[in-house]
């Protein structure tokens, strides 16, 4: 490939780099006058369940402001996901075999779809079932009343932490696939990837064993998904 060629190659992603950050400069704009409402939203899971009295609170000066805008940027981020790996794959096409893009473009699609699915287990699944079990064994003493902008840094940390997770079926299919790994390797390793899939459950979620738990049993079981669909080129 000579200098031209690499030159044309580095443009052409840098267009397309721009092109997804003006996609999610354009979100976030459209979002901010809604971040009261998105934060309402994203908040629900745990105002659903507050006993009765309680509230979120603010104990920074800016936080009612700041959390929410944080709040709009992080999901102008997830909403823009589809559209990179869209841009990722129309720069990657050109230069694939007609066979090599048979097998990219569903992988592409599974890797959105995973992650999206991720998202959605971590919000709708394992939020209220850990909500609901710190509110409730809290003493009757104490009010629980959690501050805004500690609950949007869980609760992002908690969602990429599962959004990622859920990507173990593509990356085990892709490290079998190339030929980098063989599959009855990893079967060997599987009592090690276990032990590994609790530590980074450890590592990812915030520091409570309920978290943590749920992320590592399902990074597990898509480990054993990713090892059920590949076969070695």
């Amino acid at each position: 490939m000579n200098k031209e060629s690499i030159s044309s190659h580095l443009l052409e992603l840098r267009t397309r780099l721009i092109r997804i950050l003006i996609f999610m400069g354009l979100l976030s704009m459209i979002g901010i006058p809604f971040a009261s409402e998105i934060y309402a939203f994203v908040a629900s899971p745990l105002l659903d369940i507050l006993p009765q009295g309680s509230t979120m609170i603010a104990t920074q000066v800016t936080s009612p402001f700041m959390a929410p805008l944080k709040l709009v940027l992080f999901s102008a981020l997830l909403v823009t996901m589809p559209y990179l790996f869209y841009e990722i794959w129309m720069f990657m096409s050109p230069g694939l075999y007609k066979n090599e893009k048979s097998f990219i473009a569903p992988l592409m699609i599974s890797t959105i779809l995973l992650f999206s699915s991720g998202v959605a287990f971590a919000y709708f699944v394992v939020c209220p079932i850990i909500f609901k079990f710190f509110i409730g064994v809290a003493p009757e003493s104490i009010m629980v009343m959690t501050d805004i902008s500690e609950y949007l840094n869980f609760i992002i940390k908690l969602i990429f932490a599962f959004g990622i997770a859920f990507e173990i079926p593509v990356a085990t299919f892709l490290l079998i696939r190339a030929g980098i790994v063989q599959k009855e390797t990893l079967v060997k390793a599987r009592p090690y990837l276990i032990i590994l899939f609790f530590v980074i459950g450890m590592l990812l979620t915030p520091p409570d064993i309920f978290s943590q738990l749920f992320l590592a049993l399902p990074m597990w079981l898509l480990f054993e998904v990713g090892l059920l669909i590949s076969r070695e080129k």
